[in-house]
């Protein structure tokens, strides 16, 4: 630790009041691990252990036994909280991951983009990741039919996006989808450190937002004791707020300059690319067949908080967002704005874990830890994935702007234009959609249709998505960077008039 700390003193790092907080940290970290060794002790945990998800063909016996265990309270409010596997545990998961931090930044956009362009592309890439979604979803349980009449057994393994590309068109693929997918997720990772810094911010602003990530970084690295998807259950509630006022005089220009248009247009593409983790939720459900019809249900929930919050903040603001990429730096100081902030603090935590644990399944194969037992070896493994995420949350603090460019760079790739290139492909031979596992959906029966649609897909996002609004982005965010330096201190933060809370 004394040398993490003397290698981080040319940044300012550290003062008494962060190295305190870690110390507390580390304390809290250990207390989580002993509270989770107690519980992981006092249930059945040996099927979860050897076979992290049945079967298929064992997905109704295991739902048998659940029920006859329901009489037993112990093990049901376990299963409740802690082991969940059915589509209400997913749609939780779901919904959490696409929300998170853009009710913040979707009025920062509409402010570029104006309130008309603003809705429209939400419902349209909301419907675009909802599909590509979809066939994600089709092609994981494709690969794992083909692999279970093989009698291949996915025992203590969870099964990952870049490992169906492989199993069904080849390494090349599977190195594109590894690539693109680790990048996208880092990134991810890093956007909720960045957040959890510029939130707390507007509570307490003795410490500057870098410092607060140095902070977050040690909480956000707690999620490695969370061993699985399946153990996500209890921490996905409904964290989501709502921020509501109106400001006399306000403009509502709209649309002023493309760049801004586009990077607005690229943040919107974001929002709905949660779905880089939908091969490790699907593992962790008893019935992934389901997911697809769950994740729909999801995006819905998820346009009844970010259309009327984003409407609303963009009205009563206006133009004064264009400068505010996080809409708490608006609020006033009042209790409501301290709870919202609170709630959105334990929502990035939720998200960075979201984000971080296919991480720390990719690195344990690779350095051969994947099939180990021990929770407390495998935390051991996966904390040198954080590091990186921590440093590069400090280079780039860049709030909103950095949204742009990692929904134009990568989730344009690794979400839309992959998995529609991918399904065109497995199943081009007539063969392929003879013995499909799942055949098209009843409201697009024709393979010629998929087709064609997903033709549309590759085509629009990666000419608008990628191509102009990866140039919009990219132009935005090195204007930050010119603005405000790498390594700053405090993105954003308005100059101190007086020592009190402003």
């Amino acid at each position: 630790m004394a040398a993490a700390i003397d290698a981080m003193k040319p940044f300012g790092f550290p003062n008494n009041v962060v190295v305190k907080t870690i110390k507390q940290l580390l304390k809290v970290s250990f207390t989580f691990y002993v509270h989770y060794k107690e519980l992981e002790s006092n249930v059945r945990t040996k099927q979860a252990e050897e076979a992290i998800v049945p079967s298929f063909n064992e997905t109704t016996e295991h739902e048998e036994k659940e029920e006859e265990n329901g009489d037993h309270s112990f093990f049901s409010v376990k299963n409740l909280l802690w082991h969940g596997g059915s589509v209400y545990d997913a749609w939780f998961s779901c919904a959490s991951n696409q929300v998170a931090q853009v009710l913040l930044t979707l009025p920062y956009f509409f402010s570029q983009m104006g309130m008309l362009s603003g809705i429209i592309l939400q419902i349209f890439y909301g419907v675009l990741g909802s599909w590509t979604a979809y066939l994600i979803s089709v092609l994981y349980v494709e690969y794992r039919s083909r692999k279970e009449k093989e009698n291949v057994s996915f025992k203590n393994h969870v099964m990952q996006w870049f490992e169906v590309l492989d199993g069904l068109l080849g390494p090349y693929w599977k190195a594109a989808g590894l690539a693109f997918n680790c990048t996208f997720l880092m990134f991810g990772s890093v956007i909720q450190l960045i957040v959890c810094a510029s939130n707390i911010y507007y509570i307490n602003d003795k410490l500057d937002k870098r410092t607060w990530t140095y902070i977050f970084g040690a909480c956000c690295a707690t999620t490695v004791f969370i061993s699985s998807f399946h153990n996500y259950l209890v921490f996905s509630g409904a964290w989501h707020d709502h921020l509501h006022c109106l400001v006399e005089g306000v403009t509502h220009q709209g649309p002023a300059k493309l760049v801004l248009y586009f990077t607005g247009a690229t943040n919107i593409l974001h929002t709905f690319g949660g779905h880089a983790v939908t091969a490790e939720i699907m593992h962790a459900m008893w019935k992934p067949q389901k997911f697809k019809y769950m994740y729909l249900l999801a995006t819905l929930y998820v346009f009844s908080l970010t259309i009327p919050s984003a409407a609303s903040v963009y009205w009563a603001f206006g133009d004064q967002l264009l400068n505010h990429s996080n809409a708490f730096s608006l609020l006033q100081p009042s209790a409501w704005g301290d709870a919202a902030v609170i709630l959105m603090l334990i929502h990035q935590f939720i998200t960075f874990g979201f984000a971080c644990t296919p991480l720390y399944f990719v690195w344990e194969k690779v350095v051969g830890m994947h099939d180990t037992k021990s929770i407390c070896l495998r935390a051991l493994c996966q904390l040198p994935v954080v590091i990186p995420i921590w440093f590069l949350a400090i280079i780039f603090p860049f709030f909103g702007p950095i949204n742009s460019a990692v929904g134009s760079l990568l989730v344009s790739f690794t979400v839309c234009i992959i998995p529609a290139l991918a399904h065109m492909l497995t199943y081009k031979s007539v063969s392929a959609r003879q013995n499909a596992a799942e055949k098209p959906p009843c409201f697009l029966p024709s393979w010629a249709a998929m087709y064609a649609v997903n033709a549309f897909v590759v085509l629009w996002v990666f000419v608008v998505g990628f191509g102009l609004g990866g140039r919009a982005s990219m132009t935005n965010f090195i204007k930050q960077i010119y603005t405000f330096g790498l390594f700053a201190k405090c993105y954003q933060c308005p100059p101190k008039v007086s020592t009190k809370h402003h």
